[in-house]
C-alpha cells in the first residue's frame, strides 16, 4: 500500500515520466507510473519514495506501507490444449479447412434431406391412419347400395325406397312419357338437362325423392306436368324430375346407379 503526503506543490494529474533514481543510478519506472519532468527517489533507509522537482523541491512523499507489487500480466496461466476435440483433417489452427469444406457440405446435405424424407414418410402414415379411421367401416359400405328388382315395377309406376336415409324414386315410364319428355324444348327450363342425360335406359327414371327447396319429399304422378309435386311450396317436376314450376331451383338429384342384367339395377 503506499500513503501520499504533499510537502510543497502538489502532485502532475497526468502520469508521464519513466525513470526513477535509487542511490544514484537511472532505474526504469513501471508503465504508467510516474510525474510529468520530475525524479521519483526511493529511499534506502526509510521505506518511503520522494518526488523531487528539477528546481529540488520535495513534491511529495510516498510511504510504503505494505506490499507495493503490481501485477500486470499472468504469465503462468497455460492455455489448454483443443488437440483432441479438432477434426483430424483440420488438427493444424495454422491450415485452411477449405480442403475439407466440400466434403462436410456433401455430409450436411445428405443428413437434411435424409431426415426431411423420413419426417414426410413418417407424416404420410400418420394422415393415412387418420383419415382411414374416419371412413365408413364395412357394414355401413355394405348398407350403402341397395338392389332393386325391376321385373317387379309395373309400367306407369313410381315405387319409392329407401337408401342412405333418403328416399329413392324408381319410375317404370311409359312411351308416351318418354315421348313427351324428349321432345321439352331446353329453352323452357330453369335447370336446362335433356332427358337422355338424366337416364341410362329410356324407360327407367331413378331420382332421389328430395325436393331441392328445402328438403321435402314430393308427391309421385302428380303436378302441372304428370311427373312429381312437391306439397310443400308447390315445386312441379316433370316425368325426368326436371323442375317446371315453382320456387325450386334445381332438378331432382339422380343417384350413381347401375344396371347389372335387364332386371336388377344398383343404386350407389
Amino acid at each position: 500500500m503506499l500513503s501520499l503526503a504533499a510537502r510543497s506543490g502538489s502532485l502532475s494529474p497526468y502520469l508521464s515520466a519513466t525513470s526513477y533514481t535509487v542511490a544514484g543510478q537511472l532505474k526504469p519506472v513501471v508503465s504508467g507510473v510516474a510525474l510529468h519532468g520530475e525524479k521519483v527517489l526511493l529511499d534506502a533507509k526509510r521505506p518511503s519514495v520522494r518526488v523531487q522537482s528539477a528546481a529540488g523541491e520535495v513534491s511529495a512523499i510516498a510511504r510504503i506501507s505494505g506490499p507495493s507489487s503490481v501485477r500486470f500480466l499472468h504469465s503462468d496461466v497455460t492455455v489448454p490444449d483443443f488437440a483432441e476435440y479438432r477434426r483430424a483433417d483440420v488438427v493444424d489452427s495454422t491450415k485452411s479447412s477449405q480442403t475439407s469444406d466440400e466434403s462436410r457440405k456433401s455430409f450436411s446435405y445428405m443428413i437434411t434431406g435424409a431426415t426431411t424424407i423420413a419426417t414426410a414418410y413418417v407424416a404420410k402414415s400418420v394422415v393415412s391412419q387418420f383419415v382411414s379411421s374416419m371412413s365408413a367401416s364395412a357394414d355401413v359400405l355394405a348398407m350403402s347400395k341397395i338392389e332393386v328388382k325391376l321385373s317387379e315395377i309395373p309400367e306407369g309406376k313410381n315405387v319409392c325406397f329407401k337408401w342412405r336415409g333418403k328416399p329413392l324414386f324408381i319410375r317404370h315410364r311409359t312411351a308416351k312419357e318418354i315421348e313427351k319428355e324428349a321432345s321439352v324444348d331446353l329453352s323452357e327450363l330453369r335447370d336446362p338437362q335433356h332427358d337422355l342425360d338424366r337416364v341410362k335406359k329410356p324407360e327407367w327414371a331413378i331420382l332421389i325423392g328430395v325436393c331441392t327447396h328445402l328438403g321435402c319429399v314430393p308427391i309421385a304422378n302428380a303436378g302441372d306436368y304428370g311427373g312429381y309435386y312437391c306439397p310443400c311450396h308447390g315445386s312441379h317436376y316433370d316425368a325426368s324430375g326436371r323442375i317446371r314450376k315453382g320456387p325450386a331451383p334445381l332438378n331432382l338429384e339422380v343417384p350413381f346407379y347401375e344396371f347389372s342384367s335387364d332386371e336388377l339395377v344398383i343404386v350407389g
